[in-house]
């Protein structure tokens, strides 16, 4: 394929146009719209999206709410379909092969994080499968409310052919946000593991601690859905807003992964840490988090954030999820109803992800 050069030297490589849902500005709800994609690269995958997961940066994004966002604007990083077409130098994948996109598309492949299989740490910033300069086009990314996508073989990845392709979309952003810390943190057997949160995140991560052998003790704000963590996998639930029941694991737990987004006493977790325990934010909340220096101090205990996994340990844990048959629980919805989808998201009102069948944009 000829890449063209721009009269400052930035590559522009021949490109289609295709179909895709998105918004031109903060205000203005998703809809119809055409995109270009490149033509395959000797080392690119063409893909038909089947499923594309909905996940909360899609609407922070859409919606400008973290001031970065480029127009127009097509969200989607939770990306399954099928192979139809590869480059003449790919040999990871064929025509037909069911495989997922997550929230990269690319990194400089060079700096230390990236040679260490971190590339979602990239020094010089990963390239996000939407919303991120586009060095073949000249533009920015687009994501997964489209037709199809093209991407370096590099950072696709092989689904299971055991789980449902729809339900296994949200592995690649709920899913690989959860597993990582789980696994950085060496959670498994003898393990005392806290989830904080059962809804997108946090219900994955119930799932994937116990599959990890860990004694999962789920937290809520709400007795509505002590039944509902049980049947996700936890061995204990705790009602946080009840004095007397978090008093009760004081100083129990190993690890903690707290999942909320909103504001919340973090103190009141950290209290919860056997000494040297750690817990690992991966909930974004809006405003900062006071932490006291008494709640770490006294136990050696640590407060840290996580966020995605680089690709091979995001292949990891779609491999784990095959062998234990774990995909997220899902709510199917057609691409013309993602606005409603996007007001219900504020609400809470999903268990416990959407989930977009791309078939509807074809209608």
């Amino acid at each position: 394929m000829e890449i063209k050069n721009t009269a400052d030297g930035a590559a522009i490589a021949p490109a289609k146009d295709i179909k895709a849902f998105g918004t031109e500005a903060a205000d203005a709800e998703l809809a119809l719209l055409n995109i270009r994609r490149r033509t395959p690269t000797p080392h690119d995958v063409e893909i038909e999206i089947l499923y594309c997961g909905v996940c909360h940066s899609d609407l922070h994004t859409a919606r400008n709410e973290w001031h970065a966002t480029m127009y127009p604007c097509v969200p989607g990083h939770e990306i399954i379909g099928r192979v139809t077409k590869v480059g003449n130098h790919v040999n990871k994948f064929k025509t037909g092969d069911l495989v997922g996109v997550g929230c990269m598309v690319d990194s400089c492949r060079s700096c230390q994080y990236c040679e260490e299989g971190l590339e979602q740490y990239c020094e010089t910033g990963m390239t996000g499968t939407y919303n991120s300069p586009d060095k073949f086009l000249a533009a920015h990314t687009f994501g997964g409310y489209a037709e199809s996508i093209v991407v370096d073989e590099n950072y696709v990845l092989r689904i299971p052919e055991n789980l449902d392709p729809a339900a296994t979309a949200p592995l690649l952003c709920a899913g690989i946000t959860t597993y990582s810390p789980l696994r950085h943190w060496n959670v498994g057997p003898g393990k005392q593991v806290g989830i904080v949160g059962i809804g997108g995140l946090g219900h994955m991560g119930i799932k994937l601690a116990k599959a990890m052998g860990a004694h999962v003790v789920a937290f809520t704000t709400s007795d509505s859905k002590f039944a509902e963590a049980k049947r996700l996998g936890a061995d204990e639930v705790v009602l946080s807003k009840d004095p007397a029941q978090m008093a009760a694991y004081r100083g129990k737990l190993h690890f903690i992964l707290d999942a909320v987004s909103a504001e919340h006493d973090i103190n009141a977790y950290l209290s919860l840490l056997r000494v040297d325990g750690s817990l690992a934010l991966v909930g974004a909340p809006e405003q900062p988090l006071p932490v006291a220096a008494f709640s770490l101090i006294p136990g050696r205990k640590s407060f840290a954030g996580s966020m995605i996994g680089g690709i091979a340990e995001t292949q990891e844990m779609l491999d784990f999820c095959g062998e234990h048959s774990i995909t997220a629980d899902i709510e199917m919805i057609d691409i013309q109803n993602i606005n409603q989808a996007y007001e219900r998201l504020l609400t809470s009102d999903v268990k416990y992800r959407f989930v977009i069948d791309m078939a509807s944009l074809k209608k």
